[in-house]
């Protein structure tokens, strides 16, 4: 959000509820919701909001997720208890819980890394445009790949470990701007042989540890820095990013029961062709 003085607090509002409402169409589609977090302000001439702010409205798609699989995560934690109680640790549930565990630790240790190691992430030529752009076309060949050779045999129930270490792998590239924590998640589970309906469901369960943490560690920044116009702005935008980011899971399981990825992989195509585009025309953009 530009926190720019002759900004009104109706702007800043409105701003937010923006970004929420993409952060929302974006986050658990393959289509990455820090890039059009990044370019839709900047192609709208507010300026990059920032990783703290976007950290934050993702609370609104955490949020959401944990409403819709709250189910599955019930069974997940009974099944975790009843392991250390009773030593079940081959039921399916337990298998889940632990590779969810376990896919978070290689995210954690790269954004770990960045936050100690790379001050300067925040404007680093990894957010620019261009290198936006750029990842885009890539995940959109990565994806189209896994289209092509997945074999779609894998369901849930039969999650191992190591689809925790692989899949989690792949969250960790999430970390640059344009690659899709969904997208690159869902490109390896289906590499590996995942349906896409369950390879999307494990996508999501995975991700809940790390969108929180995110959001929870850039909490107390996001507010100071909106302090000006109270907490209003970034409440709104946690509301709408909560209410759109159900909408797009449901939507999203119900469309991959059915359909395959091909019209992601063409929209992440035009989305980083465009983007060049823009960037040679305009070179201010970056």
């Amino acid at each position: 959000m530009d926190a720019a003085a002759e900004l009104t607090l109706l702007e800043a509002c409105w701003r937010t509820v923006v970004l929420g409402i993409v952060q929302g169409l974006t986050e658990f589609l393959p289509i990455s919701s820090t890039a059009h977090l990044k370019v839709v302000p900047v192609l709208a001439g507010w300026g990059d909001p920032g990783v703290t702010v976007t950290a934050v409205i993702q609370l609104g798609s955490i949020a959401a997720v944990i409403g819709y699989f709250r189910r599955d995560l019930l069974q997940v934690c009974r099944g975790l208890a009843r392991a250390l109680r009773q030593g079940d640790w081959g039921s399916p549930d337990a298998r889940l819980g632990i590779s969810i565990a376990i896919g978070t630790l290689p995210i954690l240790v790269v954004g770990l890394a960045i936050k100690t190691f790379w001050p300067g992430y925040e404007t680093s030529p990894l957010r620019s445009v261009a290198s936006i752009g750029i990842v885009s076309i890539v995940m959109a060949l990565l994806l189209a790949l896994a289209e092509r050779l997945g074999q779609r045999r894998k369901q849930l129930p039969s999650v191992q470990g190591i689809d925790g270490v692989v899949v989690g792998l792949a969250q960790a590239l999430a970390i640059i701007p344009g690659v899709s924590r969904s997208g690159s998640t869902l490109t390896a589970s289906l590499l590996f042989g995942w349906q896409r309906s369950d390879a999307a469901r494990f996508s999501f369960l995975l991700g809940i540890p790390a969108i929180t943490l995110a959001g929870l560690v850039e909490l107390k920044g996001a507010f100071a820095e909106g302090s000006v116009y109270g907490p209003l702005p970034m409440l709104l935008g946690i509301l709408s990013a909560a209410v759109v980011s159900w909408l797009a899971i449901a939507w999203l399981l119900r469309f991959l029961q059915t359909n395959s990825t091909w019209p992601f992989v063409i929209y992440r195509l035009v989305f980083g062709v465009v983007l060049l585009a823009l960037v040679l025309a305009n070179p201010t953009l970056g």
